[in-house]
């Protein structure tokens, strides 16, 4: 076939045009900005478009198929041809799961740890060798891209974003899926320029449970009020159950599960990791993997890229990177490496980038979800504030958001440059971002002396 991506520099959407390409489909596409990884690894696969930008001649009626990313406007000249030669356009969502019609779909949906589950499930079934295709919103160690579909598979696991389909569909991405079995791993709000209220994030996620077919299996975390209130009015017409995370220790700074078949030790740490295990456990458990054979796999889980990452050790000090920006995956991280580190100086600092976490509205999300550590930075760029129409906060107002009146705020690289290498000379340092810190690599933050 003949696929065009309007779009096509997006995390996702270049991971599927890579995955279609080795397939033998004949792929173009076009963005307006490429970012990395995406550049490189289009422009290694041959498919990196010579310009920047939209070129609506080259779209014809020999085109096959267009898959429209969530990043292109509805005035997108590419999408106007497209439109006018009455071509068949698709959002990445829709394409999938019509390449995945009868297999079994297994969804992780929520609004934190999305990303590890699928990676754990992932992890696990590769390791047992089971056949399966994938798409994952994030980088997973050991995998080349993060989308897969083949014919042949009979499992599919999916990362379920509750973000827009596409400028041509309102419907969250997850409404896409219809998955057999189903986790929610929570219902923190979060992408306010989508979901204005916390009650409009929750109708969502109503929306996804009320779309399952009758028998679909839905997990949801044990102690989680909200999800309960949520899930349990569909367990007429669905099978509801709450998981439940086993016992977790550390010992001597490594941590460990204690279950039925004895402790586990485990690569990854914190509290929020171990109701991720659930949760991985209760997907792979309908993919038909028996208990032992699961902790067998998941004692050698690395983690997914950037999700409390290990980037740095020096005698007397870890550095660790994270993806965290939402509050609840602040507050996990936060208190995932206080647990592993009770004794440390810790230096925690986070990018507030995202378009929700710079509203005014939306930033008391963020109350006490620094306060274990030592130290608390917050960094932001007020003109990216201003680029998006929003009056960007004051330090006294972070200061009041955040609940801590010792909190440091930081508007220029090089101050977080400073703060990063200072960090390092004793203690533990955590840099939370779903973005780069105005554009710093990890290697401008590490002391490498």
């Amino acid at each position: 076939m003949r696929i065009h991506f309007i779009s096509i520099g997006g995390a996702v959407m270049h991971n599927l045009a890579l995955a279609l390409a080795a397939e033998g489909h004949q792929i173009s596409g076009s963005d307006d900005r490429f970012e990395e990884p995406s550049r490189s690894r289009l422009e290694k696969a041959g498919l990196l478009p010579h310009e920047t930008g939209w070129f609506p001649d080259q779209l014809s009626g020999s085109i096959d198929l267009v898959i429209l990313g969530m990043h292109a406007k509805s005035d997108n000249p590419e999408l106007k041809r497209a439109q006018d030669l009455g071509l068949n356009i698709q959002s990445f969502p829709e394409y999938v799961s019509r390449r995945s019609a009868g297999k079994l779909r297994l969804v992780v949906a929520g609004s934190h740890g999305k990303t590890t589950i699928t990676a754990m499930v992932m992890h696990v079934l590769r390791f047992h060798k089971r056949p399966f295709d994938y798409l994952v919103g994030s980088g997973v160690k050991g995998f080349d891209v993060m989308v897969r579909l083949t014919d042949d598979a009979p499992v599919m696991v999916i990362e379920g974003d509750e973000y827009l389909s596409s400028c041509l569909d309102a419907r969250p991405k997850f409404l896409h899926y219809a998955p057999q079995a189903l986790v929610i791993s929570g219902i923190a709000w979060d992408h306010a320029n989508v979901f204005p209220t916390p009650e409009r994030y929750r109708e969502a996620f109503h929306a996804l449970l009320a779309s399952l077919h009758p028998g679909a299996r839905v997990g949801y975390p044990e102690g989680d009020s909200a999800l309960e209130a949520l899930c349990l009015p569909f367990s007429q017409t669905l099978q509801v159950r709450a998981y439940k995370p086993a016992e977790y220790v550390v010992e001597d700074g490594y941590g460990f599960l204690k279950t039925s078949l004895g402790k586990i030790p485990l690569l990854v740490f914190g509290r929020h990791n171990v109701e991720n295990i659930a949760a991985a456990r209760f997907l792979t458990a309908e993919a038909g993997i028996p208990k032992e054979d699961f902790y067998q796999a998941i004692a050698s889980f690395p983690g997914a890229d950037r999700r409390l990452e290990r980037v740095g050790h020096r005698v007397g000090c870890f550095v660790y990177r994270d993806f965290a920006h939402a509050p609840s995956k602040v507050m996990a991280s936060v208190r995932a490496v206080r647990e592993q580190h009770p004794d440390s100086y810790f230096t925690a600092v986070l990018e507030l980038h995202t378009f929700s976490s710079l509203r005014s509205d939306f930033l008391p999300q963020y109350r006490d979800t620094m306060n274990q550590a030592d130290r608390a930075v917050v960094f932001y760029q007020p003109d990216l504030a201003a680029e998006r129409g929003l009056q960007a906060p004051t330090e006294s107002e972070l200061r009041t958001f955040f609940g801590r009146e010792d909190l440091e705020v930081r508007t220029t690289t090089s101050e977080i440059i400073d703060d990063a290498h200072k960090a390092q000379q004793n203690g533990v340092l955590l840099l939370m971002s779903s973005a780069t810190f105005g554009g710093l690599s990890t290697e401008n933050l590490l002391l490498n002396n």
